[in-house]
Order: C-alpha cells, then structure tokens, then sequence
C-alpha cells in the first residue's frame, strides 16, 4: 500500500533505494509506530532521507501521498477501527483534564471514558461548536484556536486557517528554502542578469588572446598572456519570510533563491518571520537557538551591499507598527523601525512580493511595507524581478 508513497519520493528527486523502501515496510512491520501519523513522518523520513537538504522535497511528497488523513473524523477512527484500549486511553489524555477523567472513571470507568471522549471530540471538530468567551475550538473567542476572531491570540493549533490572529505562541518548524530547485529557475536566471556587474579578480588564470597576440608580435616569440576571470561583483544581502501565509509560495520563492545561489557569488541569506525584528536566522531547523542579531547583520555587511526582501508582507499592522506586536514574541521595537535601519544601511534595496499585484491594495500590510519601501516593492513575476533588477542596478 505503500508503493505510490516511495514513486512520490522517487518522482520528487529524493534517491530512495529499494533497501530503504523494505527496510521502512520491516519498521512498520514490526509496530514502531502504531495508529500515531506524527511517529509514521518520522520514520519514514529518518530511514528515507539521507540529506538534510532534501527533507523539504519529502515534506512535499509526503503531504502529497498522504492528503486528506488530517480529515478522518473521531467517529471514523473510534467507529471503524478497533482500536486497543491503551491507545484510546493515551488519546484521551490528550483531550481531557485530569478533573474530567478522574470524574468519569469513578463514574463509569473506561466505558464513560470512551463516551465522553467522542463527546469532546465532536465538540472540538464540529462545524459549529464553538463560542465567544470560554478557550477552545471553532469559536470567536479571542483565546483558543481552529476559530475565527481578526484580534485573537491563537493557542494550541499548528497552521493558520484565517490567518487573522495578532499572536501565535505555539512554535511552529519552517523548513529552509530549497536552493537546488531547477523547476522554473532558467527565466529568473534570466531577469536576474540585469543585475550584473562584471569585474575582474583572483588569480591570472584566463588566457587573454588579444594580449597574448601583441606580445608576441612585439618580441617575435609566442608570449601567453593570461588575466583573471571575470566574475559578478554585485553583493546581494537577502532576507526570506518563512512560515505562515507564506507557505502558499514556497515553490516560487525556492526557485528564485536557487537562481539567486547561481547568479550572485556574492550572495548572504537570512531567514524572518513576517517582518524584521531584531533577530534573523540562517537554518530554520535552528530559528530559536541559533538567533543572529540583526543589528550584527547591519554592522557586517556595507552599503555597497544590494538589499533584497522576499515576503507577502501579509500580517497583522500591529506587527509594523507597534513594539509588542511580533507574532511570535515580545518585539521591544516595531518592525518599521528596523525596515528602516536596513534601508538606511543599503541604500539599493527592493521588496518582492508573490501576492499578485492587484490583490496589495486590499491588504493594509502590504500598503504599509510599501510605503516604507517608498514604492520599492515588485510581484514575483518574470517582468516584476526584470523590473527590480533595473531599478537596483541604477
């Protein structure tokens, strides 16, 4: 059943081998993972994935081999499978207080447990279960989470639906941005020319024939004559969103950085989560304990530098505009003071946006950025980064 999973893999570039296939069925086989899809991603993944670069291609042939099971009810798990009693018992830990469970087991034990179970599951993945005050599901309240309200605090869900919410204080992993995606990238090679700045360096390695010629007509002997290659003198410093509303482009964004990687020698990433704050990251595997100092990132890299955003600036205006309103954590400045430090630090700066352009004007973030960006914002479209890079090449 699960050979179309590894012709995903397969499909996706991942090179599984067949010893790892049937040494992934042996791991099922054996009860390593037992009715839990969080422990099947990893196993799979830990004997599948030998490069850590290539886990962003898994995560995609994983979400598309396996869509749809974030679906399956609790009357299709608790109706339709038998289940053993322990692992009803651990899911229901997950879902009562130690008050409601031990009310239950001195009223009925396992039994009323069970049923009280399906009633709480119900509850929380019902259509329209929820309320406007108490913390809890598919509701309006302020506090809770797989509900609607446009100033809430969203509290135990992993994914944004609405994406209204001003704080999120659950951690959520990104992945980095996959630079060797092919797909697509020879355009954006292409616009991304435009940007180029030739120069001449490193050691005397090229021959040079027009020189060599002239030698050797003057002293009447071959004289090779050889020059440095020529090389892209263009320094880019580049900032990536990630996460969020941005997941719905991470395909697009992926191949403007692996064209990025192969135009620019000269060429510094870092990762952000909505908006500039004083902290970035290099490897988001790592985003909350390897955080860089963005005022350390402004001091290391000169004005010479271009300066290159790649968001939706699509997010709550508190989050540039206020201190305090990070989505994340407690900024103690607004992410507009800290977009205008860096367009102060690089003069030549852009902002790419892959929200279309006719959607920014109903979207008072992106208005926002681009009022502090004075207009420096382009779509992620062939003409919109051919257009970037002519006005950063000025």
């Amino acid at each position: 059943m699960f050979l179309p999973f590894f012709q995903s893999l397969r499909t996706a570039g991942i090179p599984v081998s067949l010893r790892e296939y049937l040494g992934f069925l042996e791991g099922m086989k054996a009860g390593l993972v037992t009715y839990d899809v969080e422990g099947f991603y990893y196993l799979a993944r830990t004997v599948m994935v030998k490069d850590e670069r290539l886990l962003d291609r898994f995560d995609r042939a994983f979400a598309e081999s396996f869509s749809g099971l974030e679906e399956i009810g609790p009357d299709d798990v608790l109706e339709a499978l038998d289940l053993p009693e322990d692992w009803l018992r651990k899911l229901a830990e997950r879902h009562l207080s130690e008050e409601e469970r031990a009310e239950i087991e001195a009223l009925g034990g396992f039994d009323k447990l069970m049923e009280a179970l399906k009633e709480r599951l119900k509850e929380q993945q019902g259509r329209h279960q929820g309320g406007n005050k108490w913390i809890g599901t598919a509701g309006t309240s302020p506090f809770g989470a797989w509900g609607y309200n446009p100033e809430g605090v969203r509290i135990g869900q992993d994914v944004s639906h609405h994406r209204k919410a001003v704080k999120v204080w659950d951690r959520r992993e990104f992945r980095n941005l996959d630079d060797s995606v092919e797909l697509g990238t020879r355009n954006i090679k292409v616009a991304l020319k435009r940007l180029r700045r030739w120069a001449r360096a490193g050691a005397h390695h090229e021959l040079d024939l027009e020189e060599t010629i002239r030698a050797t007509a003057d002293h009447g002997y071959l004289d090779v004559r050889t020059r440095p290659e020529r090389h892209n003198a263009v320094k880019v410093v580049l900032f990536l969103d990630v996460g969020g509303s941005m997941d719905d482009h991470v395909g697009v964004v992926a191949e403007l950085f692996s064209a990025a990687r192969s135009e620019f020698k000269h060429l510094e990433h870092y990762y952000f989560h909505n908006c500039l704050y004083e902290g970035v990251w290099r490897d988001n595997r790592r985003r909350w304990s390897e955080v860089i100092p963005t005022a350390e990132v402004l001091r290391t890299y000169g004005p010479d530098y271009k300066c290159i955003f790649v968001g939706d600036a699509s997010m709550s205006p508190y989050e540039i505009a206020f201190a305090g309103g990070a989505n994340e954590h407690w900024n103690a400045e607004p992410g507009r003071v800290w977009l205008e430090r860096a367009r102060a630090q690089w003069p030549d700066n852009l902002w790419i946006n892959p929200v279309p352009e006719r959607h920014w004007p109903y979207t008072q973030s992106i208005e926002m950025i681009r009022g502090i960006f004075e207009g420096a914002m382009v779509p992620m479209t062939l003409d919109g980064i051919e257009r970037g890079m002519k006005a950063l090449g000025r």
